[in-house]
């Protein structure tokens, strides 16, 4: 029974500015999420999410990829520092590395990923641009399970987003980006309350497999 009220824990890696996991830190303030943040990881010491964790009481660190000349023992370290904090999922938030196949490994079924796009399409970099660049009417974001394949995991839940007349990439990144702070939410909710997960195998919702990606409406507030 104690497992039913105790709140998920997580480490949320950045790069950045950590939009995303302010997004995380505002829901679980508000009551919204029953969600504790163990730590906070950056590859950049300056990066300024790790200013907005901090100011939330929050253990924050720095792990600089120049020091690390070899990948997979950047991943080794790294996983050094989850790892003592004991968190039941890894999710990474703007985090701009490509992880090594051990390192996914190990987190297999507890390390989930925002990417903006509807995947499986535009998988990488540069959703936005190539969106328009291929006149695309409908973009969006995902929260998946990580696999070793990029941006190939198995799917919980997408935001749809329409593509606009006169859309930049920047005007189009903005109202994705705006859409993602909730969608993790979302995502972190259903996983908070053992409605998704996945075994490895098999991505199950509600007890039952879930074959194509749950949808959030872009007009429903959390």
């Amino acid at each position: 029974m104690a497992d039913a009220v105790k709140p998920l824990s997580l480490v949320v890696l950045i790069s950045g500015r950590g939009s995303n996991l302010q997004a995380i830190l505002d829901a679980i303030q508000a009551g919204k999420l029953r969600t504790s943040v163990k730590a906070v990881i950056s590859t950049r010491v300056d990066a300024s999410g790790l200013v907005n964790a901090q100011r939330a009481n929050i253990d924050t660190l720095a792990l600089d990829p120049g020091d690390y000349p070899v990948r997979e023992d950047y991943d080794r370290a790294l996983r050094g520092l989850i790892d003592g904090f004991q968190p039941d999922l890894v999710a990474l938030a703007g985090f701009m590395r490509i992880l090594t196949p051990g390192f996914v490994q190990h987190y297999r079924g507890r390390l989930i990923n925002i990417h903006p796009s509807l995947l499986p399409a535009l998988r990488g970099l540069n959703t936005h641009q190539r969106a328009l660049d291929r006149g695309l009417r409908e973009h969006g974001a995902s929260v998946h399970f990580v696999t070793e394949e990029l941006d190939g995991g198995p799917v919980i839940i997408q935001v749809r987003v329409p593509v606009l007349a006169g859309d930049t990439a920047e005007s189009l990144a903005a109202r994705v980006l705006s859409q993602e702070h909730r969608l993790y939410v979302e995502a972190l909710h259903l996983l908070a309350e053992k409605r998704v997960y996945w075994d490895g195998q098999q991505l199950m919702y509600n007890q039952q497999p879930l074959h194509q990606p749950l949808l959030m409406d872009p007009e429903q507030p959390n």
